[in-house]
């Protein structure tokens, strides 16, 4: 039985938790929300604050938004690295900026722990079903401690390389993913708005080469508008801004993802911070005047 932290009981954070409280686990919690009832119940041990989780824990996840909120967990009054012993690890699963990553695993490291940066694609059904994908970033050694934990929450877990890489990982996931969605309510729309019925070609294009999670998963919730996130768009749109300040950095050129954020920027724009990523689909229908189906 490991002595493990976890941070961040959001929509995906609270399932992931409670695998490791099911497998037997000794689990502190915490979250600015504070500690679902499910989980207490379950056996986790609510804690007042990130820096009483890490004076319990040998281990402590992260999960939380955005990269403010990681520093702010991590290095902030009554943070993580308060708690921290010599010897002890860190994994953040948040999705958050490569470069800062780095920044903050030296700064863990300096204490003489080890940083993972691990984090998660599958969503909240993944995070459920304990199927997410891992993308992590560290050394052998600190990864090889922490895979029977990954192991617990996921069925995809791949060393990726190095401190951060994990996380230029996830932006490249989110790239494509966003893109596809993009891609999906644009052929949706099409359809719907030439006369055939959208769910009849989704099934139909589920035989074919266009077949994919997001067309099987995210097509649906396109057709039954069922926007209620899953994984909000306000997030999504972070990872892509994240994207594009990467690629100025590195001199490239991301037209269609700038394209797909500015789709995101208008979704935001009216109301739709909190929707499903799958809503892009809406940004497409404001111009052209269409929906995809009547919800």
């Amino acid at each position: 039985m490991a002595k493990l932290g976890f941070v961040g009981l959001g929509i995906m954070g609270r399932p992931m938790a409670g695998h490791l409280i099911a497998a037997g686990h000794e689990v502190w919690l915490h979250s600015r929300s504070g500690v679902p009832d499910e989980l207490k119940e379950k056996g986790g041990k609510p804690c007042a604050s990130a820096q009483e989780v890490a004076q319990a824990a040998d281990v402590v996840f992260l999960m939380v938004p955005d990269t403010p909120d990681v520093e702010k967990v991590l290095f902030g009054a009554g943070g993580v690295a308060a708690g921290l012993a010599q010897g002890k690890t860190v994994v953040d699963m948040s999705s958050i900026s490569p470069l800062a990553t780095k920044a903050f695993a030296a700064r863990i490291a300096a204490l003489g722990c080890d940083y993972v940066d691990a984090p998660v694609s599958g969503g909240e059904v993944g995070a459920k079903a304990a199927s997410l994908t891992i993308m992590c970033g560290g050394t052998e050694a600190a990864f090889a401690r922490v895979q029977p934990y990954f192991e617990l929450m996921g069925k995809n877990i791949t060393l990726v390389g190095g401190v951060g890489d994990g996380q230029t990982c996830k932006v490249a996931n989110q790239i494509v993913v966003a893109l596809t969605i993009e891609a999906v309510g644009e052929a949706l729309l099409f359809a719907s708005k030439a006369g055939a019925d959208p769910a009849k070609v989704r099934q139909a294009l589920m035989g074919g080469f266009a077949a994919s999670r997001i067309l099987e998963v995210h097509g649906e919730r396109m057709i039954k508008r069922t926007f209620n996130p899953g994984f909000r768009i306000e997030l999504h749109q972070k990872d892509l801004n994240l994207a594009l300040a990467g690629a100025r950095a590195l001199g490239l050129a991301l037209p269609n993802t700038a394209a797909t954020q500015q789709l995101m920027s208008a979704c935001v724009a009216n109301g739709g911070a909190g929707w499903d990523h799958s809503g892009l689909v809406r940004a497409l229908e404001l111009l052209g005047g269409h929906a995809v189906a009547q919800g």
